[in-house]
């Protein structure tokens, strides 16, 4: 299994930057920001763990993540760049196709969209999302990005999007860039994902991966997709030795470590601690 690392980013502690570098010297082979663009005084929708507050100010700090990446870009060269996760509904789908397109040509198509539908409802509100149909709007913003990715003169026509033929360059180095769904694994998150997506990102409660993840390759199969889902599991605990055995037999491809939002003396020795422990070698 690859082994990626997550930072909750803030205005405070450790760069994107800074980090990005030090992982990729360690060995690591993912970095992922997470994306909040506001969080809304007054909120209806409760954080996932089920509680009304929030859980630190992290979410009120949080930094952009495509620039996040971008300056993680400029300092590495191997590292992949992701998010766990981004909220693509949030933005103007063809300003966001441009940068992810940017993002990913300049760093030699090492992009990875982690994507949520978005749990915080106020947030998705303040952005004209409709609560109840945000995952219909998830699904227009990708296929119109990724019409504009692939085709020479791209359209799109749908009830969230609507352009009509044009021109958008730079293309993805691949052709196109993989989406990983950041959400609980219920049936009806698999079924989207083995119609919309690349794969699936466990959420930091998730239990129960190993048969969740049947369920999803089940579902791929059906929508008669080739090849496997990527399963990525987000570590949010030291793991025991059934927990391995667990995302082994799920068919993890990459586990997330999380890191502390601290000074970079501290995060580096976290890091540290870390790839000795998974055995990973140092560039």
């Amino acid at each position: 299994m690859r082994n990626g690392i997550v930072l909750f980013t803030s205005d405070r502690g450790i760069t994107p930057a800074a980090l990005a570098r030090a992982a990729e010297e360690r060995g690591f082979d993912t970095f992922y920001v997470p994306e909040h663009t506001h969080i809304p005084v007054r909120r209806d929708a409760l954080h996932p763990t089920g509680g009304q507050d929030l859980p630190d100010d992290r979410y009120t700090r949080t930094l952009d993540p495509w620039v996040s990446l971008a300056t993680a870009a400029a300092v590495t060269e191997r590292i992949g760049l992701s998010t766990a996760v981004s909220l693509p509904v949030e933005s103007d789908p063809i300003t966001l196709a441009k940068t992810l397109a940017t993002l990913d040509h300049l760093s030699g198509g090492r992009v990875t969209i982690g994507a949520g539908f978005g749990w915080n409802t106020d947030e998705l509100a303040d952005h004209g999302v409709p609560a109840g149909r945000r995952r219909t709007v998830l699904k227009e913003y990708l296929e119109a990005m990724r019409a504009l990715w692939a085709e020479d003169e791209a359209s799109y026509d749908g009830e969230f999007v609507s352009f009509g033929p044009s021109w958008a360059y730079p293309k993805p180095p691949r052709g196109r860039i993989p989406v990983i769904i950041g959400a609980g694994g219920g049936p009806k998150t698999m079924k989207w994902i083995a119609r919309h997506a690349d794969g699936w990102m466990t959420t930091p409660i998730e239990t129960g991966i190993a048969g969740k993840a049947d369920l999803l390759r089940e579902e791929w199969a059906g929508a008669g997709r080739a090849g496997e889902p990527d399963v990525r599991i987000l570590v949010t605990k030291k793991p025991a030795p059934e927990d391995i055995a667990g995302w082994t037999a799920a068919g993890a491809s990459e586990l997330i470590w999380g890191v502390p939002d601290a000074d970079e003396a501290t995060v580096i020795k976290y890091l540290d601690k870390t790839a000795a422990r998974l055995g990973l070698a140092q560039s």
